[in-house]
């Protein structure tokens, strides 16, 4: 029997299994990758959309942060296979905050050291260090990620 792909389900979500993204989720996404580049311009290489070969299917993240090297313009895979020190994942309405936090083991198995999960509907944002062990930041505190010497404010993250 034939596998029946959901008519409702557009090519970029089947693609990156994760729903479109709103204006709401691309400025925070924008905010993020912004204000890393800003407080840190000499010290991380940030990029959106990445294709990360996690298992058992592959991720893309919102937002990865790579230690900073230069561009290779003659060898750009479409696919990484080396870990991001940083994965931001930006809750969408349609993701259940379980759908978020279970997408954590393939980030580490795979050797993330850092992952965020933004939830914009509290702006907040859980830092995890490992699987099980995060730290809850919301309101207009500065977000600090111990593991990566990383401070934002989150009202510049969530303007």
């Amino acid at each position: 029997m034939e596998a029946m792909i959901d008519q409702d389900v557009s090519a970029y979500e089947r693609e990156r299994n994760k729903p479109i993204p709103t204006l709401l989720h691309g400025a925070i996404q924008f905010n993020i990758g912004f204000e890393l580049k800003i407080a840190y311009p000499n010290r991380f290489r940030i990029a959106s959309e990445v294709l990360l070969d996690t298992k058992p299917v592959g991720s893309t993240p919102d937002v990865v942060l790579y230690p900073l090297t230069e561009l290779d313009f003659k060898h750009d895979p479409s696919r990484r296979s080396d870990a991001p020190l940083l994965v931001v994942e930006i809750q969408s309405a349609s993701q259940s905050t379980k759908e978020m936090v279970d997408k954590l083991d393939a980030y580490f198995d795979f050797g993330v050291s850092s992952c965020w999960i933004v939830l914009p509907d509290i702006r907040a944002i859980l830092v995890y260090d490992s699987p099980s062990h995060y730290k809850f930041f919301h309101d207009d505190v500065v977000l600090t990620d111990q593991k990566l010497a990383v401070e934002l404010s989150l009202k510049n993250i969530f303007s």
